[in-house]
């Protein structure tokens, strides 16, 4: 198990309560007034430092529910947050009774988590911002083939998510929150930032660094260039393979196991907001898997005092190889009666 840092931060948040709050019209983001991003030596727009995205907003809006959410149910879910956490923290007893035929052990316990309390300044209602409902707009073949894998993820392990294989969290997964783990440290140095990601990955991306690579040439993370546009950076990740899945992680609803093809085609923007806050979007393009183009935009808080330790994720780990031995003694019992 990973070791996690547990975050200092004043507790507050829970998606049940920000799921059904009451709704507030025509909020947004507070307006950064005549706050001046700082400079690099070189002068560019300072994104540097330890951040953290943390958050308990939604991955995609409720059907029928406003895009903003007002302050007081937002205050809600954050006390809501507390109540569950301590809840779950509280001193229990072991159990010592049998399970059940087919009950779940459960997960591990809240120690590992990160506490997770916290909804994005803007009150919107998901992390999705385009389209206007908060929805991706899946095709239903891609929505078939994310139930058939979830369905066979043990029938082999090509099925199983590339992240349960720690292969990868692919672009833009990388960049979503999770339930752990979500520190990120960005470094600029000439030609290049640098984005270390607490989970997996470290991104290095060259800044007008030309056309990208040839087509044939394909990865796990695309191929990604860089490029400024005023204050924004802004990062066209393309050459992706069809083998991984825009977001292996199940913090993402119904996205999570969501195939990608290797027409993928993903734009990020960083922007610096405020001293503590870099606003992060994606536009994620994929005809064969999406109607249209798509948005999410994450909000990154400037966490100085935050520890990344190493994530000792490795490829053929031995839970994938628990999970598999484990289907075929199931198969073997089934056959056997």
């Amino acid at each position: 198990m990973i070791r996690q840092q547990i975050l200092r931060l004043p507790m507050a948040a829970v998606a049940a309560v920000l799921l059904g709050g009451s709704a507030a019209s025509g909020q947004s983001a507070p307006d950064p007034g005549t706050w001046v991003s700082p400079r690099t030596a070189d002068g560019q727009p300072d994104l540097q430092g330890l951040w953290n995205n943390t958050t308990i907003t939604p991955f995609e809006r409720r059907p029928g529910q406003a895009e903003f959410i007002t302050e007081d149910d937002a205050a809600a879910a954050e006390r809501s947050a507390i109540e569950r956490r301590a809840e779950a923290n509280a001193p229990s007893m072991p159990r010592t009774e049998p399970l059940p035929a087919g009950g779940s052990t459960g997960s591990v316990n809240q120690f590992w988590f990160g506490p997770r309390f916290q909804i994005v300044g803007s009150r919107r209602s998901s992390l999705v911002i385009d389209p206007p409902d908060g929805r991706v707009p899946l095709r239903p073949e891609a929505e078939a083939r994310r139930d058939y894998l979830v369905e066979h993820r043990t029938d082999r392990v090509e099925n199983m998510s590339v992240y349960s294989r720690c292969i990868t969290r692919g672009v833009p997964g990388t960049m979503f929150p999770q339930a752990y783990n979500n520190g990120y440290q960005i470094l600029q140095i000439p030609g290049f930032v640098v984005i270390r990601a607490e989970m997996m990955h470290v991104r290095i991306i060259p800044l007008d660094a030309g056309p990208h690579i040839p087509t044939p040439i394909r990865g796990w993370m695309g191929d990604s260039r860089g490029r400024w546009e005023g204050d924004t950076l802004v990062v066209e990740t393309t050459n992706f393979d069809a083998k991984g899945w825009i977001s292996s992680n199940a913090s993402a609803g119904r996205m999570h196991a969501v195939p990608q093809t290797d027409a993928l085609h993903i734009v990020e923007r960083f922007r610096r907001t405020a001293e503590d806050t870099i606003t992060w979007q994606a536009t994620v393009t994929d005809p064969d898997v999406y109607a249209a183009p798509w948005t999410v935009e994450v909000p990154f808080t400037s966490r100085p005092d935050y520890i990344i330790y190493e994530y000792a994720c490795h490829e053929g780990n031995h839970a994938v190889q628990g999970v598999m031995g484990a289907e075929r003694v199931v198969e073997r019992r089934a056959g056997s009666r």
